[in-house]
């Protein structure tokens, strides 16, 4: 199967203007851009057949060309990564099985998540969109516990049923737990990465569908595929000792150095 790797990009984020092009420094001393260490990792993937930037940016643009990835105009008119991916593969004229969107604010994801996805698509027919969550422990839990306290928006949480198939993605920490848990301790919740492999006819369609009143209120764009009754997919994945997280604020920057430090990624 073909697989399309797309990394949207916008300059105007509400929450981090400028986000693709802020520096984040590795272990070696050498700065980065986000979006440049995005699409190394989108390049240590394997099995993909292309990967590209899609931004609406000249800004972003002329970064990424800056250091040799390929760039596919976008309208300003995107509400989301998922509305920009479908754009870009409809500009590339199509022709891929796969359609996997790496969002530009994951640096840290590991290849084999997204390996993961594409080989959780291939061995599930009636999946329209694949994508990976990671069982927390308790030390991941009592951050987003905490983050939540204090009025942050920390990582998001999936619910799934039998076979993997998505129930719910909440930026609150569901399902509720009363228990306490200790740093090491497995628990019930799991944290939803957002990376997302999509089969192209599913992709397509996402822009015709109304924004419903769930993605309005969470503010997560895959509860549109959940609205309108699409089946998706989460791939539990072993992040095999990486530490994992998304760039959603300005805060998050030395808290993801200090990961690629203590990993010792460059």
């Amino acid at each position: 199967m073909s697989v399309l790797v797309v990394i949207p990009a916008r300059y105007a984020s509400q929450r981090y203007p400028g986000k693709p092009l802020v520096n984040l420094t590795g272990a070696t001393g050498v700065a980065r851009t986000l979006i440049r260490r995005s699409w190394d990792a989108a390049r240590d993937v394997a099995g993909v057949d292309r990967v590209v930037v899609a931004t609406d940016d000249n800004r972003i643009a002329d970064a990424c060309t800056g250091f040799g990835a390929e760039v596919v105009m976008t309208s300003e008119s995107c509400a989301n990564g998922t509305e920009r991916c479908a754009e870009a593969n409809t500009a590339l004229g199509g022709g891929y099985d796969i359609v996997v969107n790496l969002q530009g604010d994951a640096p840290l994801t590991p290849p084999w998540f997204i390996e993961a996805l594409v080989d959780g698509l291939r061995a599930a027919p009636e999946a329209e969109i694949a994508t990976p969550v990671l069982r927390c422990d308790g030390a991941t839990l009592n951050g987003f516990l905490d983050d939540r306290k204090a009025g942050r928006v920390g990582g998001t949480t999936a619910v799934f049923g039998t076979g993997g198939r998505a129930l719910y993605f909440s930026k609150e920490v569901v399902p509720f737990t009363g228990q306490t848990y200790a740093a090491s301790d497995d628990t019930p919740v799991f944290h939803h990465v957002g990376v997302y492999a999509y089969r192209p006819d599913t992709l397509a369609a996402y822009p015709s569908w109304l924004t419903g009143p769930l993605e309005t209120l969470e503010g997560l764009e895959q509860l549109r595929f959940l609205e309108n009754g699409r089946q998706v997919l989460c791939v539990e994945v072993d992040a095999r000792g990486r530490q994992f997280w998304e760039l959603n604020n300005p805060s998050d920057v030395p808290k993801i150095e200090a990961m690629m430090a203590e990993m010792g990624l460059a």
